[in-house]
Formats: C-alpha cells, sequence, structure tokens
C-alpha cells in the first residue's frame, strides 16, 4: 500500500518537475548574431584586445582605427616620423578584414561554411591563441596588425544589435546612438527610443569593461593575456544559435 501512494506520488511530479525544465528553457535567452547578449561579449572582446595592444605594443591600438589615425597625425606633426610609421599597418590590415568579411558572403563560401557567424569567432579565437603564444620579441607592428584583421572581420560581420545598426568594436558611433535614443524617450516620449537606450548603454559599458579589464589581465599576465579574450570568443561560438539565412547580409 505504501509502495502505491510512493509511486503515486511520483507520477505526479515527474509531469510538475517536466513542466518546470520546460518553462525554464523557453525563458532562457537565445544567444544569436542580433542579440544584445552577443553584443556585450562582441564589446567586451573590442574593449579588451585596445587595452591589451595599447599596453603590451607600444600604444597601438587594435580595432579603433579612429584612434591610430588621431595618433599618426600627432605624432607626424611633431616631427616623429618614424614612430608615425607604427599606425599606419593595423589601418591596412582593418581594411583587408573588411574585404574578407565580405568574401564571407558569397555563395562559394557559405556553401561551404553554412554558418558564417561561428566561422567567423572561430576564426578569430584560433588567431588570438597564437599571438599568445609568440614572445615579447616579436615585432609589435606583426601583433597589431594581426589583432586589427581579425577585428575588422568581427566588426564587418556583426554589425546589427537587435534591429539597429551598431559597431561591436568601437564606441563612437554607439554613442551618437545612445544619446540619439535618449532624446526620443526623454523628449518624444517613445518606448523604443528607451529600449534602444538602455541596450547601447549596455554595449558601451561592456566595451569600457573590456578595456578596464583587458588593462589589467595585460599588465599581470603580459602578452598571454589575450588568451582571455581566445576564450571568450571560442565559448560565444559554441552557444551562439545561427542561421545560414541570416547574419552578414542583415546590415
Amino acid at each position: 500500500m505504501e509502495k502505491t501512494h510512493d509511486q503515486s506520488k511520483l507520477n505526479i511530479a515527474i509531469p510538475y518537475v517536466r513542466r518546470t525544465v520546460n518553462i525554464r528553457k523557453v525563458k532562457l535567452p537565445q544567444i544569436t548574431a542580433e542579440s544584445i547578449g552577443l553584443g556585450v561579449l562582441l564589446a567586451l572582446i573590442g574593449g579588451y584586445l585596445d587595452a591589451y595592444t595599447y599596453v603590451s605594443r607600444d600604444g597601438v591600438f587594435a580595432t579603433s582605427q579612429t584612434g591610430n589615425l588621431v595618433l599618426l597625425g600627432v605624432v607626424t606633426a611633431q616631427g616623429h616620423w618614424a614612430q608615425g610609421l607604427k599606425h599606419i599597418p593595423p589601418i591596412f590590415a582593418f581594411v583587408i578584414g573588411v574585404v574578407v568579411a565580405e568574401g564571407l558572403k558569397h555563395p562559394n563560401i557559405t556553401r561551404t561554411f553554412p554558418f558564417p557567424a561561428r566561422t567567423v569567432l572561430l576564426l578569430e579565437s584560433i588567431v588570438l591563441l597564437f599571438v599568445g603564444t609568440w614572445p615579447a620579441e616579436i615585432p609589435n607592428t606583426v601583433v597589431t596588425l594581426t589583432i586589427a584583421f581579425v577585428s575588422s572581420v568581427q566588426i564587418s560581420s556583426f554589425r546589427t544589435l537587435v534591429r539597429w545598426p551598431y559597431n561591436s568594436a568601437m564606441v563612437t558611433g554607439n554613442l551618437r546612438s545612445a544619446a540619439e535614443a535618449a532624446y526620443t524617450a526623454i523628449i518624444l516620449h517613445d518606448r523604443q527610443g528607451m529600449l534602444k537606450f538602455i541596450d547601447f548603454s549596455i554595449i558601451i559599458l561592456a566595451f569600457l569593461g573590456g578595456a578596464f579589464i583587458g588593462s589589467l589581465f595585460t599588465l599581470h599576465f603580459g602578452t598571454k593575456a589575450i588568451w582571455f579574450a581566445s576564450a571568450i570568443l571560442l565559448c560565444t561560438m559554441l552557444i551562439l544559435n545561427t542561421n545560414p539565412k541570416t547574419l552578414l547580409n542583415k546590415s
């Protein structure tokens, strides 16, 4: 009799547990190519890589080509031509990265690599992993050029946040979008503007957090600090829910 009672309890409990698990599964946010979750991770990586190269590689930015152009103008105006030249290779590497990202959209490429979002993240993760194995004696130009290239592929590949255009590794455009959204939210009482302002504010803070963490880790671990960024990208690739019919053509 007692066994029957216990079995009855079990029969009631199992469906309840299944329903609870299913509800929780539905509530878990999916990481997609346009989701705020992916945007946060990529912005964190963007800030991290800029801090890494600036701290460990002679004050050169890997992702922020605006910064490199400004520094190029400043140092050449001061007559330091040789110092200014080190800011030029990352700019060219960035351009090449854009070309590669565009090439990933080609039908022949998508047939071979049907999930371009994961391909980009895997490529970037592997490259950063190898960069971390290079000794400190490797010329700074080689390192910043390599990082600028993979960062450019990332920036050119992920250009939509929810449904708004954004930059995954630079702040200026995102700051403008956040300020514009704040105006429409506060002055025009637009609910969508408030949502946009919150999303872009989160992205900006993630970039700042990445720069902060990148600086601390680089000062502590040296050139191997880049492995942290590689690990984040690899984890992101593994949890990314992607669709071959979306991404890289939605910007």
